[in-house]
Order: C-alpha cells, then sequence, then structure tokens
C-alpha cells in the first residue's frame, strides 16, 4: 500500500516539475511573438517613410520570425507532455518538425525578398526619409538583439533545440538588419540607388542559407542522428572506468529526440555473475550517465563474456540462422 502511495506521489511531483518547465519555456515563446510584433511594426514604418527595399526585406523577415515564434510556442506545448500510450517515448522530436516548419518559411521569405529586389534592381528609386528610417530600423533590431540573446541563454540552459533555433534566427536578423542600415546610408551617401536593392538581394541570398541550414538540421534529427563526440566520449569514459571488474562492451549506439538522448550498449560479463550483479552495475551505470548527460537514458543488454554468440553480437539486426 505504501509502495503504490509512493509511487503516486512521484507521479504528482513528475507532472509538477514538467508543468512547471512548460510555463518556464513557453514564457520565452511569448516573448519571441511579442518582440516579432513590435518589430514588424517598426520595420513596415521605416519602409514606408524610405520606401527602401533592404528595409522591406529587413520587415518581411519579421513576418517569418513571427510565425516561427509561434509555431515555438506550439512546439513547447507538445514536447513538454509526459510520455503516453501513442508516445512512450516522449514528444521531443516535435522540435524537429518546428524547425523544418522554421525553414521552410525563411526559404519563402528569401524568395520573395530575391523577387521584389531584382525588379527594383532593374527599376531604382530614391530613397526618402532615410534618417528617420534608419533610426527605427536601428532601434528594432536592438530589440531582437535582446530577444536573441536570452533565448540563446535559455536554448543552452533548457537544453532546447526549438528555443536555440530561434534565438540563432533573431541573431540572424539582427546581421541582416545592420547590412541594411549600412546598405541604405551608402545609397544615400553616393547617390547610387542599386545599392539598396543590391544590398536585399544579399540578404535574401543569407536568408535562404540560414533556411536551408536549419532544414537540413531538422531532416538530420528526423533521422536519428547520434549524440555529439563531446557525449559519446562521456559515455565511453564510464563504460571504461568499470572495466577493472571484469567487463567489456560494445555495440555502443545513441540518437537523440530533440533534447533527449537514448544510448544502447551490449554490457559483456563474467558467466558466473549473478542477476543480481548485473542489476546493480546497470543501475551504477545509467545513473552515472545521468548525471553526466542531461536527459539521457541508457538501456542496457547483459551477455555472458566468452560465449560466441555475445563477442559477435554486434549488428543492429540480428542475424538468424534457417
Amino acid at each position: 500500500m505504501m509502495n503504490k502511495e509512493a509511487e503516486k506521489n512521484n507521479h504528482a511531483d513528475s507532472d509538477s516539475a514538467a508543468a512547471s518547465k512548460e510555463k518556464s519555456l513557453t514564457r520565452y515563446a511569448w516573448m519571441s511573438i511579442a518582440a516579432a510584433v513590435v518589430t514588424i511594426g517598426l520595420k513596415m514604418s521605416a519602409y514606408l517613410l524610405t520606401g527602401s527595399m533592404g528595409l522591406l526585406s529587413d520587415a518581411l523577415e519579421g513576418f517569418i520570425n513571427l510565425a516561427a515564434a509561434t509555431v515555438v510556442l506550439a512546439t513547447l506545448r507538445i514536447v513538454e507532455r509526459p510520455p503516453d500510450e501513442t508516445h512512450q517515448y516522449g514528444h521531443d522530436k516535435a522540435e524537429y518538425f518546428s524547425s523544418g516548419i522554421e525553414g521552410t518559411l525563411i526559404l519563402i521569405a528569401s524568395a520573395a525578398i530575391l523577387l521584389a529586389s531584382t525588379q527594383r534592381l532593374l527599376n531604382p528609386q530614391p530613397i526618402e526619409q532615410a534618417g528617420i528610417g534608419l533610426a527605427i530600423a536601428i532601434f528594432a533590431s536592438l530589440i531582437n538583439l535582446v530577444a536573441g540573446q536570452i533565448l540563446l541563454r535559455a536554448g543552452s540552459r533548457y537544453d532546447s533545440i526549438t528555443l536555440e533555433a530561434d534565438g540563432q534566427h533573431l541573431m540572424s536578423d539582427v546581421w541582416s538588419s545592420a547590412a541594411v542600415v549600412i546598405g541604405v546610408g551608402l545609397t544615400v551617401l553616393t547617390g547610387i540607388e542599386r545599392l539598396d536593392p543590391i544590398v536585399a538581394i544579399l540578404i535574401g541570398v543569407k536568408i535562404g542559407w540560414e533556411g536551408i541550414k536549419i532544414f537540413r538540421r531538422s531532416i538530420a534529427g528526423l533521422m536519428d542522428s547520434p549524440i555529439g563526440e563531446d557525449e559519446q566520449a562521456q559515455v565511453e569514459a564510464i563504460l571504461q572506468s568499470h572495466a577493472g571488474s571484469g567487463i567489456r562492451w560494445h555495440a555502443l549506439r545513441s540518437r537523440q529526440a530533440g533534447g533527449r538522448r537514448f544510448i544502447s550498449v551490449h554490457i559483456l560479463v563474467p558467466p558466473e555473475w549473478t542477476v543480481q550483479q548485473a542489476h546493480d552495475l546497470s543501475e551504477e551505470l545509467e545513473t552515472e550517465v545521468a548525471q553526466a548527460i542531461n536527459r539521457a537514458t541508457l538501456f542496457t543488454h547483459f551477455e555472458p563474456k566468452g560465449d560466441p554468440s555475445a563477442e559477435q553480437d554486434l549488428a543492429l539486426d540480428r542475424e538468424f540462422s534457417a
């Protein structure tokens, strides 16, 4: 009876912790949405005042920021759900769908910027009220700079690829805005009207490349890419630290699902070991890996040393003789 009560309390504590973390993460998404709304208004005002294609491209990217932040909010609500009967390993892979959508939206924005800028390059127009427009654009960029840095720190703290991608997107927007400001300034100073659409075209190409990188990262995640080399080395060091107890290991594999890591390994132990000894070692390994790598789950498969079938059990798919 006491065990059931303790288990119930543990589930309640876990649900409470998950709810607390979701609230903590979603507030960053709401901050990103607010920043996007404000900067869109500012940048569109700057474009309407100046007629600059560079500033228009900057404003269009703001709409992508807003769409991405909205997707981030929806994704975080999904990711923080606990495992259930239909998703027994959790919902973390939703992060890759989020970044894939974001990458697609960025590519669409890039295409729109390139199209509009090419038309302006063929039919250049003068820039008006550049001083006020540039001041507004700089202020909007400062908002994105602050929001981007906050998101990057939050992504690192909570090991969230979604927040990290959104932060990197905002920082990319900051650099794009800086290029726009320089391009508009040079256009006004030199009187060369085609400089403005040329800068916008360069920004469009840069944004498109960022979209491709984000999209490729999403595909890699959906294809079960392994954990990073540093984390791999940590797992190997933990396994090696137990070699003195007469064990060996092989078939070490891993995959990532958002901020979660799944690691499996075959442990070869002396044939005379009891089930209790193997269980105790499994508990130690799982605890040490979980302490070394955030949100890592280790699966161990024990085999007797010296058994030919165990020594050769390395492939992902087991082969059976007819």
